[in-house]
């Protein structure tokens, strides 16, 4: 189609050359030409398709443009090339364009024809910012069967489990000496005591610490403090390699016919122990190693007379050092046998003791063992080996002996528990001539669940002490039961019962003693 040329309007001071005709487009031819372009657009414009919706274009061939009759008669050409728009007869051919022979088809379009606009990609600077950890995960905690154990005090990922015993009681022999002299007295315990365990996905802290006052109300010179406590830490360095930290600490006291205070003694004297260690284990495949060292500390409090003089017991201050290799292979999950080898310093404060003896000392230990489940009613671990200690003054000769320990554990029925323990042991004297201590000891112990908040427990332990070269021997025996009646999870009932008995070859050193406890437990 040719373009549309512009209209041309006569005006008196337009120039007229020749035979040259002025074509003037009135108003009605205006008109003429605003409706064909309304008509031609309106025929292009899109049929929707009434059963899908989508636009339907019909290319249809555009008619032909009707003469207007108001129009004059096109004059002969006068070839001016300066007037292009003198050279046709209208401003609308009547002629068809050349290329419009064939009707155009206009392809069926489908939804939207547009091209999405795409955004040009910033241009990246800086590396992006790695990816935020994910939490960390907490273990969960063991499904708890005891619907009266305690919950707990949660500080973070570690949990307290304090409780505290409140007890009164009736002791025959509070000062434990010879039947003739024994007084009773009344008491009262106090008891403290916290349980600590983490809550890591990795490493672990736990450890429980307990301490207690025994208050006699007869007999002042017999009260006495006790305490024990150990606070265990494991360092995960890796899935194969731990490193293990350990403290500990005891209070305890000597009982005035202790073959070690060789005067009458008012009261009793308090001894302290503690120490810590510290180790590395690494796994290879089953193969287990462990190293560790160790440092330990004995401190005793100086004793009163009975005639108001000081004894003075610090020659038996003394510090131990230990290095110890342990070596274990597991040839079943329940079944992990153990050889280890362990060497020792025992360093006295003085020189020498009160008698003039050097007690200083050097030991090697070696001991074979095994870790055992043969079924989960039947668990433990037992060892056995061999101790010399020798002597740094020659008259002291080595001190040679079996020493190992033990615990099972056997349950033969849900309600029935049996523990057995057992130890070997060789320690130190201040007796003149001997060279140590060598204490051999057996606990048995049987629990019984009468109800799931009603436990009854009988125990029995005897202890066998010979002091070497000197032929002294004492065997000690005690024989109890105890009741426990939980309440709730906060409160409990304690009740106790024990015989003990010393049986020595010492001149008057044996005694009985009955006591008797209850009390009432508030734990959280």
């Amino acid at each position: 189609m040719r373009a549309l040329r512009a209209p041309v309007i006569w005006s008196p001071a337009t120039p007229v050359s020749g035979r040259a005709t002025t074509l003037l487009l009135s108003s009605t031819a205006l008109a003429g030409l605003a409706l064909a372009c309304a008509t031609a657009q309106a025929q292009q414009m899109p049929r929707g398709n009434l059963r899908t919706g989508t636009p339907t274009y019909v290319a249809q061939q555009p008619a032909p443009p009707q003469p207007d009759p108001t129009q004059a008669a096109p004059g002969p050409d006068t070839g001016d090339a300066a007037s292009p728009a003198l050279r046709q007869s209208s401003s609308i051919s009547g002629r068809q364009p050349p290329r419009a022979s064939k009707p155009v088809q206009a392809p069926a379009l489908r939804g939207v024809t547009q091209r999405p606009v795409r955004m040009e990609p910033p241009a990246v600077t800086v590396m992006p910012p790695p990816p935020a950890p994910p939490p960390p995960r907490r273990k969960r905690p063991a499904v708890d069967e005891d619907p009266y154990a305690p919950l707990g005090i949660r500080l973070g990922s570690i949990t307290l489990r304090p409780a505290i015993t409140n007890s009164i009681g009736y002791d025959t022999n509070p000062q434990r000496t010879t039947a003739t002299g024994a007084k009773g007295s009344p008491y009262s315990r106090y008891e403290g005591e916290v349980a600590i365990q983490s809550d890591w996905n990795v490493h672990e802290l736990k450890g429980q610490l307990r301490g207690g006052y025994l208050q006699y109300f007869r007999n002042k010179e017999a009260s006495r403090p006790d305490a024990d406590g150990n606070l265990d830490l494991r360092l995960d360095m890796s899935r194969d390699t731990r490193i293990l930290l350990e403290s500990r600490a005891k209070l305890d006291t000597q009982r005035p016919g202790s073959p070690d205070l060789t005067s009458a003694v008012t009261g009793r004297p308090q001894t302290y122990q503690y120490g810590g260690s510290a180790g590395i284990t690494h796994d290879i495949n089953r193969l287990q190693l462990t190293l560790r060292g160790s440092v330990d500390r004995s401190d005793y409090e100086d004793a009163h007379l009975t005639s108001g003089a000081l004894l003075s017991q610090k020659d038996r201050n003394q510090t131990q050092y230990g290095l110890r290799l342990r070596a274990s292979y597991e040839v079943t999950p329940g079944f992990k046998p153990f050889v280890q080898a362990e060497i020792d310093q025992r360093e006295f404060d003085e020189k020498a003791d009160s008698n003039g003896y050097m007690r200083s000392s050097n030991g090697m230990t070696g001991r074979i063992g095994t870790s055992f489940e043969i079924s989960r009613q039947l668990t433990g671990e037992i060892s056995g080996g061999y101790q010399d200690r020798k002597y740094e003054d020659t008259r002291l000769k080595n001190l040679r002996g079996f020493v190992g320990d033990a615990a099972i554990l056997w349950s033969p029925t849900p309600l029935t528990t049996v523990t057995l323990r057992g130890g070997a042991e060789l320690g130190d004297t201040t007796i003149p001539g001997s060279s140590g201590t060598t204490a051999r000891r057996v606990t048995l112990e049987v629990a019984h669940a009468l109800r799931r908040n009603l436990t009854v427990t009988g125990f029995t332990n005897f202890t066998r002490t010979e002091y070497d070269g000197q032929g002294l021997r004492e065997d000690s025996m005690n024989v109890g039961a105890r009741l426990e009646y939980k309440l709730t999870r906060t409160f409990a009932i304690r009740a106790s019962f024990t015989h003990e008995r010393l049986n020595s070859t010492a001149q008057g050193s044996d005694y009985t003693a009955n006591v008797s406890l209850v009390g009432l437990r508030v734990q959280f």
